[in-house]
C-alpha cells in the first residue's frame, strides 16, 4: 500500500468515526434539554442505531456486495446522511426528529462495514497495516468531542441552555458531505458477489453460524454478550446527559477519555491474552464494567469528580476486554467456513438485540427516576446497570469454562 492509499484510507477513517462522534455522544445532552424529550423518547432516538446494524446487512449484502463499488455506495450514503444530518438539526420537537435519525442511522450503520471493505482491499497484510489506519477513526472521534467542548462550547452550561448543541449536527452533516465527495476519489473496491450468484437471508445474517451455539461454552458466551450491552446502552445514551446535568464541565471532551483510553488497552490485550487467558481477560472487562457505574452512581462534580473521570476512563477496558476478546474468540471458533458469518452474527446479537434490549431498558428507568424537571437521581440510575454487569459477570464465570485460545498479533 503506497503512502497516498494509505493518507486516503486514514482519511476516509477520520471522517467516518468523526461524524459519529460529533452527535451521538451529546445527542443525550441535546435531546432532554433542547426538544424536552422524556427518557423512553431519548432511548426511542439511541436505539435508532441498533435497528440500523439489523438493517445494515441486507444493505450491504444485497446491494454492496453484489452491484456496485463499495467506495460508491459508501459515497451515496454519506451524502444522503447530510441531507438527513441537517434536517435534524432543524427538527423542533422530537415527532419531527425521530424519522430524520432513523433514515440517519439506516444509511450510517452500512459504512461502518464499507470503510473496513474498502481499506482491506488495499492491503497486502491488513494484520500489519489496517491497525494504523483505524487509529485515525478513534482520533476523528476525539478530535469530534474536543471541537465542541473548547473551540466551540455547544456544551457549557450556557451552549446548552441556548441551544447551540444543534450545532453539532450541522457540522456533522457538513462532515457527512464532505466524506460523501471523498469517498468518489477513494480506490476502486469492486463487488465481491457475482450479480447472478444466489445469496439467501441465512448469509446476509450469519444465520449459518447458528450451528457454533452447539458448542456449549460459545453459547454462554453468546448470551452474555447480548446481556452486557444493556448495562452498555446506559453509558452511549445517558452518560453525557448524567455529566451534563451534575454540573461537570466540557463533558463532550472528558467524554473522549474513553477513546483514548481505547486506544490504550487496545495495544495492551496482547499482553493480558497470554497472562490471563481469555476467560480471565474477559472478566476483567465484566469486572470494569460493575466498577464503572459504581464509580458513577457515587461520583460527583465537585471533590469526586475523579471518580466519574476514572469511570470514564474505564471505558477501555470495558470494551476492548471484552467485544474485541469477543471478536477474537468468535473468529477462533468459526473456522475458515463461518468466519464471516459468526462475526455478523455476533454484531446482531449485540449492536442489533442486545443494544435494542438496553435502550429501551435505560430510558424507562432513567424517566422512573426523575425527581424534578430535568433532574434525575443518578445514584439509582446507575446502580442497575452496576449490579447487572455484576451478576453477568458471576454467572460467566460460573458457566464458561477457561478454553486456550491463540492470539495472533
Amino acid at each position: 500500500m503506497n503512502k497516498i492509499t494509505q493518507f486516503q484510507l486514514s482519511l476516509m477513517m477520520f471522517l467516518e468515526f468523526f461524524i459519529w462522534g460529533g452527535w451521538f455522544v451529546t445527542m443525550g445532552i441535546y435531546l432532554p434539554n433542547t426538544l424536552q424529550t422524556s427518557g423512553a423518547e431519548t432511548g426511542m432516538a439511541y436505539s435508532t442505531q441498533s435497528w440500523g446494524a439489523i438493517i445494515a446487512p441486507f444493505i450491504i449484502g444485497l446491494i454492496a456486495d453484489r452491484f456496485f463499488n463499495a467506495e460508491k455506495i459508501l459515497g451515496i450514503l454519506h451524502i444522503v446522511g447530510a441531507v438527513l444530518m441537517y434536517q435534524m438539526a432543524n427538527a423542533t420537537d422530537f415527532a419531527a426528529f425521530y424519522p430524520y435519525v432513523l433514515g440517519y442511522m439506516i444509511a450510517y450503520m452500512p459504512t461502518l462495514a464499507l470503510v473496513n471493505s474498502v481499506s482491506f482491499n488495499q492491503m497486502k497484510d491488513p494484520a500489519k497495516e489496517f491497525s494504523f489506519v483505524r487509529v485515525f477513526g478513534t482520533i476523528g472521534w476525539i478530535v469530534a468531542g474536543l471541537l465542541i467542548s473548547y473551540a466551540f462550547h455547544w456544551d457549557s452550561a450556557e451552549g446548552v441552555a441556548n441551544g447551540m448543541l444543534k450545532n453539532t449536527f450541522l457540522m456533522t452533516a457538513i462532515a457527512s458531505a464532505v466524506l460523501g465527495v471523498f469517498s468518489f476519489t477513494l480506490p476502486k473496491t469492486p463487488p465481491k458477489v457475482g450479480k447472478d450468484q444466489k445469496i439467501s437471508i441465512s448469509d446476509i445474517l450469519g444465520l449459518d453460524a447458528l450451528k457454533l451455539l452447539k458448542d456449549r461454552n460459545f453459547l454462554f458466551f453468546f448470551l452474555a454478550s447480548i446481556l452486557i450491552c444493556i448495562p452498555l446502552a446506559f453509558y452511549y445514551q445517558h452518560a453525557g446527559q448524567f455529566l451534563g446535568e451534575v454540573g461537570v464541565s466540557n463533558p463532550a471532551a472528558k467524554m473522549t477519555i474513553g477513546q483514548v483510553s481505547e486506544v490504550v488497552f487496545m495495544l495492551l490485550l496482547p499482553f493480558f491474552f497470554k497472562k490471563f487467558g481469555f476467560k480471565k481477560t474477559l472478566l476483567i472487562g465484566m469486572i470494569a464494567w460493575t466498577l464503572r457505574y459504581v464509580l458513577f452512581a457515587y461520583g460527583n462534580s465537585g471533590e469526586l469528580a475523579f471518580m466519574l473521570i476514572v469511570g470514564i476512563a474505564l471505558h477501555g477496558i470495558c470494551y476492548d476486554f471484552f467485544f474485541v476478546s469477543g471478536q477474537i474468540y468468535t473468529d477462533s471458533k468459526a473456522g475458515e467456513k463461518f468466519k464471516s458469518a459468526a462475526q455478523g452474527l455476533i454484531t446482531l446479537a449485540t449492536y442489533g438485540l442486545g443494544m435494542l434490549i438496553g435502550f429501551y431498558v435505560a430510558g424507562k428507568i432513567t424517566d422512573a427516576n426523575l425527581v424534578a424537571e430535568g433532574k434525575h437521581d443518578w445514584t439509582s440510575i446507575w446502580i442497575f446497570p452496576a449490579i447487572f454487569a455484576g451478576v453477568v459477570m458471576i454467572l460467566f464465570a460460573l458457566f464458561f469454562k477457561n478454553e486456550k485460545i491463540e492470539y495472533k498479533e
